[in-house]
């Protein structure tokens, strides 16, 4: 069988616990602190949602790193696209990913997201506006430095290229000072290094952005992402979203992920962008509480839909570059995961697997 698409999932790597969120949140903090205490807020809420298969893992334990990456193989994810954290020289969370690196395991295939924004208070109750660790771009030493910690990555024969290239997301684009600089200088170290140079995709909530003009090779559609990181501007966290609806106060934003997904699919939010990016099921009041956002009555079935068209969508492209993002494999408390809980085990994975595989063998 030959794969018509290419899924990659987006990696949460903040299930160990690291001594930053320990200062900020308490001995032992992980993902699965706010996950695991997570209560129904409205009739019909799905919460908890309680993982089956792979447990209340801790990816340091080289087990569980393999076993996600056998489930995800199994079911048809091309490769994980691990966020990484830089913040001008210092990494956090990067032990799960620093691991596989140098471990050579999983044998699984996989690229890389630098999610530039600052992190902020935003699971704690009224400190949102506190600035955990901030986000900066000293200058171009620092791009140097990131290049060369990223370079074993760009080099391992298990990294997904582009033309040859190594694919990397970079999820602010415009808030690079001097972007096109930047992509200017990493290409040509990259060229200095022996690659083939850098395949750049920049996540977007615009439909008329142009990745060019920005020294990007490609968009990846954030239109469709849930946007949790910006709660401190009041914002409704779904640009989209906030054009058609009021926020409620008081509980969490509930929309019915079905009629939301027929209104994406009706205005073209899919095809915005170079790579779709598919939003399987949101729900993240396990960080937010009443700020969050909830779209309710996600189902496989349902996510089939979405999936379904960005195949379509994607048909005429070379395979290479019919490449379809999934947020995510494991953000569990955004409600957000292709991993199997109680409710519906292997489902979302189920589907994947039926509809992104050909076996007429037509490519």
């Amino acid at each position: 069988m030959n794969r018509l698409v290419r899924p990659i999932a987006f990696y949460l790597p903040q299930f160990h616990p690291i001594s930053e969120n320990d200062e900020w949140w308490g001995k032992g903090f992980t993902e699965w602190t706010n996950t695991a205490k997570a209560k129904p807020m409205f009739r019909g809420h799905y919460q908890p949602h309680i993982p089956a298969d792979l447990g209340f893992y801790d990816l340091r334990l080289p087990e569980t790193r393999i076993a996600q990456a056998q489930l995800a193989d199994e079911y048809g994810i091309e490769a994980f696209c691990y966020y990484h954290y830089w913040f001008a020289g210092k990494r956090l969370l990067e032990k799960p990913f620093n691991e596989v690196l140098q471990s050579g395991e999983p044998n699984f295939p996989f690229c890389i997201c630098w999610a530039n924004h600052s992190w902020r208070g935003i699971w704690s109750m009224g400190d949102r506006n506190r600035i955990l660790i901030e986000q900066t771009y000293p200058g171009f030493d620092d791009h140097q430095a990131h290049f060369d910690t990223l370079l074993p990555a760009f080099k391992d024969r298990r990294y997904i290229k582009v033309d040859g290239k190594p694919l990397f997301v970079i999820y602010h684009p415009m808030r690079i000072p001097g972007v096109n600089e930047v992509t200017d200088f990493w290409r040509n170290i990259a060229v200095k290094s022996g690659l083939n140079g850098l395949h750049l995709v920049g996540i977007t909530d615009k439909s008329n952005w142009i990745p060019q003009q920005y020294g990007f090779d490609a968009s990846l559609a954030k239109d469709n992402l849930p946007e949790v990181r910006d709660w401190v501007s009041k914002r409704t966290p779904v640009k989209w979203l906030v054009n058609k609806y009021k926020k409620r106060n008081g509980r969490p934003t509930i929309y019915s992920y079905k009629k939301v997904l027929l209104e994406w699919l009706q205005d073209g939010i899919i095809n915005i962008a170079d790579y779709p990016c598919l939003v399987p099921n949101w729900d993240n009041t396990p960080r937010a509480g009443a700020d969050g956002l909830v779209l309710n009555g996600s189902t496989p079935e349902l996510f089939r839909i979405f999936l379904k068209k960005a195949i379509e969508v994607l048909q005429n492209k070379p395979l290479e570059r019919r490449i379809i993002f999934i947020k995510s494999w494991n953000e569990w408390a955004e409600g957000n995961h292709l991993e199997p809980d109680l409710k519906f085990g292997k489902g979302y994975l189920e589907v994947i697997r039926e509809e992104i595989f050909s076996v007429s063998g037509t490519t």
